[in-house]
């Protein structure tokens, strides 16, 4: 979910500390940013409605999913 997803962008900035991954430590927080924008949940509803419907929902959400391939985390 976007919680997780939120969670673990939160732990990667915590240990970008060298002048040279400030840049990728200010990307992050606009993607984490966005994460926690109303619209952007409002689309993820959506989606999850549609997915629902569609019978296409899986166990990952889209945001958790989307920040462990980015972060190499392992998969559940």
């Amino acid at each position: 979910d976007t919680d997780r997803a939120l969670v673990l962008l939160e732990e990667y900035c915590k240990k970008l500390r060298k002048p040279e991954e400030q840049q990728l430590k200010k990307a992050i927080r606009k993607v984490m940013g966005i994460f926690k924008s109303s619209l952007f949940q409002a689309l993820l509803g959506s989606f999850e409605k549609k997915a629902t419907r569609h019978g296409t929902t899986s166990h990952t959400s889209l945001p958790a999913a989307l920040a462990c391939d980015v972060l190499g985390c392992p998969k559940d």
